[in-house]
């Protein structure tokens, strides 16, 4: 589907609206929808936390005897599975008489998988599927990989110098990066259903993993380590990166270190995301920010990650990767 510059303007205010519910949705997926009626938006919504109530029912609850004649504008199919916690998304447009409703992405939830929308064409609602799609499937990546893939999508966090250490020689780390930066992973941590650093780095720094920004402290994730070992109180273990696909109720994954756990992520191919603070320093003879990742043939390392953002954090730089998945 292309759409109009006002389909795709609307559109893009639903995917930002879908990206308030990420790590706080989970086990529904982090939906965004907006209600127009004659050019303004007479309703919004996004998933809330536990999953309900869905974007469409909070965008139509708001819109009222507005939704009537108007356009909805939804990142995700209207869900048509039956579930005690509450009605259909599909049927709720239909009984609110919204004339057109314009989708992003169908439903990969085989429960939905296209009856949402032909349901909304079977009661002669005019439905528009695809735009956008790429954008809000990446809002809801974590979502699409757990009914796709059956795991959770995974961010690899590191703070690196510009030579690529982590602490100096002895362990010290606090600070690489400066107050900003330390800010912007904070709100990244809130966006995520669970944290997990590994063994070393639990023994070594006794990390609290918590989300210390004003007003978003509610949102800290739950704390996992990578370890063979015991955990204390208020932490759950896996033993390998490849148990992360029995985690329930967690859709996303920050790995936020040592070097050893990122290596494991790196070579087992379950990082998605990489998220780089790099601060203006050098340390020289320290402790590298990711160990062997296997690593044979220079030539194989080319064409595996595509920068998709960067930007200044005060005197630090973020870079934002992506994984290249072959098709």
């Amino acid at each position: 589907m292309t759409g109009t510059l006002d389909d795709h303007r609307y559109m893009a205010a639903a995917i930002a609206l879908s990206r308030r519910g990420r790590g706080l949705s989970t086990p529904n997926p982090n939906v965004g929808c907006l209600i127009v009626r004659e050019n303004r938006v007479v309703g919004r919504g996004w998933t809330q936390k536990g999953g309900r109530p869905h974007a469409e029912a909070q965008a139509l609850e708001q819109a009222m005897d507005r939704a009537r004649g108007a356009t909805a504008y939804v990142t995700l199919e209207p869900c048509f599975h039956l579930s005690p916690r509450g009605p259909r998304c599909a049927d709720l447009m239909v009984r609110a008489g919204v004339e057109r409703v314009v989708i992003a992405l169908q439903d990969p939830d085989p429960r939905t998988d296209g009856q949402g929308a032909g349901h909304l064409k079977a009661q002669g609602i005019t439905v528009e599927m695809g735009l956008m799609a790429k954008e809000a499937a990446a809002a809801m990546a974590g979502f699409v990989l757990r009914q796709t893939q059956g795991r959770p999508h995974v961010t690899l966090k590191l703070g690196l110098s510009l030579d690529g250490r982590i602490a100096l020689p002895d362990g010290s780390s606090r600070w690489i990066t400066g107050a900003e930066a330390r800010a912007h992973a904070h709100v990244e941590r809130a966006m995520h259903d669970a944290i997990l650093v590994g063994g070393g780095t639990l023994r070594a720094d006794a990390p609290t993993l918590d989300v210390r920004v004003r007003g978003l402290e509610d949102r800290s994730p739950r704390r996992l380590v990578l370890t063979r070992g015991t955990v204390p109180q208020g932490w759950n273990a896996i033993t390998a990166p490849e148990q992360i696909s029995a985690l329930e109720r967690v859709d996303h994954l920050l790995v936020e270190g040592g070097a050893e756990t990122a290596a494991a992520f790196l070579r087992t191919g379950l990082v998605d995301r990489l998220l780089l603070y790099r601060a203006p320093i050098l340390i020289g003879d320290g402790l590298p920010g990711i160990g062997d990742i296997g690593l044979t043939d220079l030539s194989t390392a080319h064409g595996r990650w595509r920068l998709t953002d960067t930007r200044m954090l005060g005197i630090d730089r973020l870079e934002v990767y992506e994984a290249v998945r072959s098709a």
